[in-house]
């Protein structure tokens, strides 16, 4: 059994250190099984390795994670809710860089709404700046099948086909709206950097 630190402990409880355990094995797993899936179709691009990344992490996540929580489905994937959180993967880069430099594609959309709605609250206001297409009155109808009150935890990591998963980290994090870079309010490594 892996040790959590104080935060996971607090967010999990007696779970925390199994889940330390778990939630890497699980992304190691979806890296090999998205790998596998690439060299079975011979593409010459990575797009085989990167959708089947995608879509196995959240199977492999709600396998391992059965049993220490409750199943939800989210835009056709089953994810976990564990005590009040729901456990979200996020593929944040494909080399090893730290997660403090986290940035989605874009700032709308089902993963930048999830991360509004249920990250924790803005550390500072944002700029006075007139974003007029992003309406936070209207979120993802997704979002709506859970309730208010859930709480993110990202499981954001680096990985890469050929390096495998390099770092994992989990916390809660805003997502600041400007440049889509995740502003990180408690993230603690799951997996050391090698």
């Amino acid at each position: 059994m892996g040790s959590a630190d104080q935060w996971a402990s607090e967010t999990f409880g007696e779970s925390a250190s199994e889940l330390a355990d778990i939630i890497p094995a699980c992304l190691v797993r979806a890296h090999e099984r998205a790998r596998t899936g690439h060299e079975g179709v011979h593409t010459q691009t990575l797009e085989a390795y990167g959708h089947g990344l995608y879509a196995v992490q959240y199977e492999e996540l709600a396998a391992g994670l059965a049993g220490l929580g409750d199943a939800v489905r989210l835009q056709g994937r089953t994810m976990m809710l564990i005590r009040g959180c729901l456990v979200y993967p996020l593929r944040y880069a494909k080399k090893d860089v730290p997660v403090t430099a986290a940035r989605l594609r874009r700032a709308t959309g089902f993963r930048a709404d999830l991360i509004r709605r249920h990250g924790p609250p803005a550390m500072q206001e944002p700029f006075n700046l007139d974003w007029g297409d992003l309406d936070d009155s209207e979120v993802h109808p997704d979002l709506e099948l859970l309730p208010e009150d859930i709480r993110l935890v990202l499981v954001a990591y680096a990985c890469s086909m050929g390096d495998g998963v390099m770092r994992i980290e989990w916390g809660f994090a805003e997502l600041r709206r400007e440049d889509r870079y995740l502003i990180w309010h408690r993230h603690e490594p799951l997996l050391p950097k090698a």
